[in-house]
């Protein structure tokens, strides 16, 4: 589980669902593919709709750290990226379903012109440290 902090002089996360700075905990780093709001079946969960699609984002992410002994408070970075900034809000509520902000990692949310296919409204990249005892080698 990350360590979060922040310093006097800088802008606070507020409990956003990020940290301005996380320690890097001893296991192993875990670097995923963007998640975006395909389901197993490669169709599109939440077609037009944030929340839904950042909801899906989150539970594909969760499955996929499961698979090596991972969890979501494990996750030390996330870049998200989105196509439209009134969107931001709405994807950081959802964010906070699913990270503690006392846990939650470092964040750089990006706005794009667009994403890998035109329905997608918000891609996740996460990176998560997994502690040595419950890492999963595959």
């Amino acid at each position: 589980m990350p360590e979060g902090f922040e310093a006097d002089g800088v802008w606070k996360a507020r409990g956003r669902g990020f940290q301005m700075g996380v320690i890097q905990p001893d296991g192993v780093t875990v670097h995923l593919t963007g998640q975006v709001a395909w389901t197993a079946e490669e169709e599109i969960a939440g077609k037009g709709d944030v929340e839904a699609q950042t909801r899906k984002c989150f539970e594909n992410i969760a499955l996929l750290l499961e698979k090596v002994g991972g969890r979501l408070s494990d996750i030390v970075a996330i870049t998200t990226y989105y196509t439209d900034r009134a969107q931001l809000p709405v994807i950081q509520k959802v964010r906070l379903e699913f990270l503690e902000p006392e846990t939650a990692p470092t964040s750089t949310s990006v706005m794009v012109a667009g994403l890998g296919h035109a329905d997608f409204l918000v891609e996740l990249t996460p990176v998560a440290v997994i502690p040595h005892d419950r890492f999963v080698a595959l």
